[in-house]
C-alpha cells in the first residue's frame, strides 16, 4: 500500500509537469501561428486534460495515503520478509465443472446485442439469461452434487 502512495504522488507531479510544459509549449507553438488567425494562449483542452488528471492522481494518493493511515499495520505486501500466502484471503467457493457461468454470459451478451440489433433478439436472450441464473444458483440443491 505504501508503494502505492508514493507511485501515485509520483504521477500527480509527473502530470502537473505534464501540463505546464504542455501549456507552455502549445502557446509558443501558438504565438508563432498568429498570423493564421489562430489565438495566442495555450490549447485549452489538453492542458485542463492534464490539470485534471493530475487533481485525479492525488485525489487516489490522498485516499490511499488515509486508508494506509488507519489500517494501522503493514500489509503483506509492504513487507520484505512476506509470503505470498500472508496476503491470500478466502475469496470463496466457485464450481470448476459449472457450465451456467458460460451461459449466463452468453445470455447477457445476447441482450446486449439486442440492444445494439435489434429488439426481437432480447426475447431469445432473457429466457436464457433466466434460465442459466436459476441453474446457477440451484446447482447444488439437484443432481449428483447435492447436499
Amino acid at each position: 500500500m505504501r508503494t502505492n502512495v508514493i507511485l501515485f504522488w509520483v504521477l500527480t507531479g509527473f502530470f502537473v509537469l505534464a501540463a505546464g510544459v504542455y501549456a507552455f509549449w502549445s502557446t509558443i507553438d501558438g504565438a508563432s501561428r498568429i498570423a493564421n488567425s489562430y489565438s495566442p494562449g495555450p490549447e485549452w483542452a489538453g492542458t485542463i486534460a492534464l490539470a485534471l488528471t493530475a487533481i485525479l492522481s492525488a485525489f487516489i494518493a490522498f485516499y490511499l495515503g488515509r486508508v494506509r493511515k488507519e489500517q494501522g499495520g503493514e500489509l503483506p505486501e509492504d513487507r520484505l520478509d512476506a509470503n505470498i500466502d500472508d496476503g491470500d484471503a478466502e475469496l470463496g467457493f466457485f464450481s470448476p465443472w459449472s457450465w451456467w457461468p458460460i451461459l449466463l454470459a452468453g445470455g447477457a451478451g445476447l441482450a446486449f446485442l439486442g440492444l445494439a440489433v435489434g429488439v426481437w433478439i432480447t426475447f431469445i436472450a432473457v429466457p436464457l439469461a433466466l434460465v442459466a441464473l436459476v441453474g446457477w444458483v440451484y446447482e447444488y440443491y439437484r443432481g449428483n452434487f447435492a447436499r
